[in-house]
């Protein structure tokens, strides 16, 4: 059974906060019944923006030299590509254009970090509503840049609302949001990382799902693998979660350029690569 399956969203030890080689990343991903590894490193920013959680700039290079290795020795096995996850934020947009110009990069996430000090430090008041409102907002325009193939974990403000996350009360704004990301052609992330989060559900939510699919906005999965042990991650459950809000079809970049398949077609070849390992 031809694999058929990327891991979309992973990363490497430069961001600070994941472990393990890229090599032991690319094996799991072969255990996992994958065809590929898309590594997804956090993107370095200037000023020391959220230095903690990222690569610092000078080490851009050493990030494309690892995954430029990985792919080398990985060649017939894993078909391992170079990506990013870029924070959106506003006043960074200079620092960004240019960078998305800076690599060949096969696919590039647009994220949003609503957990960052410098988003509560811009965009926290004492209503959390707001907070959840000025998060999409910030997503909708990450989308209008049209820099990013896919946005990341798109509801991720819940985990920093939880007491007040109710979702029916924003539906309105976040649908909104849905209508500026459909026409600026941007697919959008399940990423299955969410389970492990506070609030214990894949991002987005399903009602949001449902609202992307009525606008026929492509879906990538990813599991934001930062150890890897998290390669692959519930991408059955995915699969099956995104059938029941109305896709039928699955997505991935490479090159820029996004593919799709049949979601009963990825399910059948995760299952069979996965007994085959």
């Amino acid at each position: 059974m031809e694999r058929l399956l990327y891991e979309t969203h992973s990363h490497t030890p430069l961001c600070k906060h994941a472990f393990g080689s890229t090599d032991e990343y690319a094996a799991a991903a072969q255990r996992a019944g994958l065809k590929g590894l898309v590594v997804t490193c956090h993107n370095p920013m200037p000023a020391g923006f959220s230095a903690h959680v990222r690569m610092d700039v000078d080490e851009f290079d050493e990030y494309l030299n690892l995954v430029d290795r990985a792919k080398t020795e990985w060649q017939g096995r894993i078909d391992l590509r170079l990506g990013l996850e870029c924070d959106y934020f506003p006043g960074f947009e200079d620092w960004l254009e240019r960078q998305v110009l800076a690599a060949p990069y096969d696919y590039l996430l647009g994220s949003v970090h609503p957990q960052t000090a410098e988003f509560r430090d811009r965009f926290w008041t004492d209503d959390p509503h707001k907070f959840q409102l000025h998060y999409f907002e910030q997503l909708a325009l990450a989308a209008e840049t049209g820099w990013f193939d896919c946005l990341a974990h798109p509801d991720l403000v819940k985990n920093e609302t939880v007491a007040a996350w109710q979702p029916d009360s924003i539906m309105d704004d976040i649908r909104r949001c849905l209508d500026r990301v459909a026409a600026a052609g941007t697919a959008m992330e399940l990423n299955t990382s969410g389970r492990n989060k506070v609030i214990s559900e894949m991002n987005p939510f399903p009602e949001m799902l449902q609202e992307m699919s009525s606008r026929a906005i492509p879906v990538v999965i990813g599991a934001d693998a930062h150890c890897p042990e998290r390669v692959g991650e519930s991408f059955d459950d995915a699969l099956d979660l995104l059938k029941q809000c109305g896709y039928r079809h699955v997505s991935f970049f490479l090159e820029r350029q996004r593919f799709e398949i049949l979601i009963d077609q990825a399910r059948i070849s995760l299952e069979a690569c996965v007994s085959g390992n």
